[in-house]
């Protein structure tokens, strides 16, 4: 047979696969321990510019950090990263948590506005007997709002409002900053806490409350109050102003009669007595059945005493003593 020519090399390269044959040198008859591909011959392409991480990392004794803090020195780096530019970030170690805090850097918290935080009072001792509900169901349901701890305290403080109003109105006046230092948004401790510092003779504060009271609920039944606080002031054409208004119509017959004396007041104040006895001058002067009719009477008797008409005053007296059964004025003793 004719040998075949020996073949010639395409220039492809070879399929890198393992021979099937052990190899000749070795003596096991094992694979040769050698990874596929690696006898390979080259495919042409081009090699990889990576370098060797052995030979191509940079030393740690002359290499310069990279980025926006490159030209800082460590230990002026913030110490939870990032950059110490951005909100909130501190920048002295005095200026917040030590450096050995676990819980890293908080600034420190602002100094409070001390005209903002709510001042101490001091709130007079309750007696133990009262619980508070001693007041009126109606009062009652207006604490409501409050919760059952406040709601208590509130009740105690107004029920010795009413205690103490006669007999000790600076110890009522007292109960009643404390109601409403605790429910100053309820109308009624406003409203109740107005009357005690007026029956006190504290009219700034009575006036500021029964404005916020009347400012809360509408009601207009402490329109005279507010009257005589402003005569008390020294402002009586302030309470003539507030006799005037609108709101006076609103007011039911006692009060009407009330802000009559306060008026009339009012009048006597500015040296108008003649003005201040037609004040007064009105048909409820007949009525004897109305509890407020004895006190009509009595300020009529003495508009008139004071006006420089005397046999007259001296006739009401008698008339307002008449029907002053539980003698709550001195009418009896005037008239003679």
């Amino acid at each position: 047979m004719d040998e075949r020519p020996p073949r010639r090399d395409s220039g492809r390269p070879s399929s890198g696969r393992p021979s099937s044959r052990p190899s000749s040198s070795s003596s096991s008859g094992r694979p040769s321990s050698a990874r596929p591909g690696l006898d390979r011959p080259s495919s042409g392409r081009p090699s990889s510019s990576r370098p060797s991480s052995s030979s191509s990392r940079p030393s740690s004794s002359s290499s310069r950090p990279t980025g926006p803090n490159r030209e800082r020195r460590r230990e002026d780096l913030p110490a939870r990263g990032g950059s110490s530019d951005r909100a909130g970030a501190t920048r002295q170690v005095s200026q917040g948590r030590e450096a050995s805090d676990p819980r890293g850097f908080r600034p420190k918290p602002l100094e409070r506005d001390q005209s903002r935080l709510r001042p101490r009072i001091f709130e007079p001792d309750i007696p133990e007997e009262i619980t508070g509900e001693e007041l009126e169901k109606s009062v009652r349901a207006e604490l409501l709002s409050l919760s059952a701890e406040n709601a208590k305290v509130v009740a105690r403080h107004l029920v010795c409002i009413n205690i103490h109003m006669d007999s000790d109105p600076e110890l009522a006046h007292k109960h009643g900053v404390a109601a409403a230092h605790h429910a100053g948004r309820l109308a009624v401790v406003r409203e109740s806490a107005g009357y005690a510092a007026y029956r006190a003779g504290h009219y700034e504060i009575a006036l500021k409350e029964l404005r916020a009271a009347h400012r809360i609920s509408g009601d207009v039944s402490m329109w005279p109050v507010m009257a005589d606080c402003e005569r008390g002031l020294g402002r009586p054409l302030k309470a003539l102003n507030l006799a005037g208004s609108d709101e006076v119509k609103r007011l039911a017959k006692p009060e009407e009669i009330e802000m009559r004396i306060v008026a009339s007041g009012a009048r006597r104040d500015l040296g108008e007595l003649d003005a201040a006895v037609i004040t007064l001058t009105c048909k409820e002067l007949k009525n004897e059945n109305e509890e407020w009719a004895v006190r009509l009477r009595y300020a009529y008797a003495d508009a008139l005493e004071v006006a420089g008409r005397k046999a007259e005053a001296r006739e009401w007296f008698k008339k307002c003593a008449d029907i002053d059964h539980d003698e709550f004025t001195d009418a009896a003793e005037r008239a003679q």
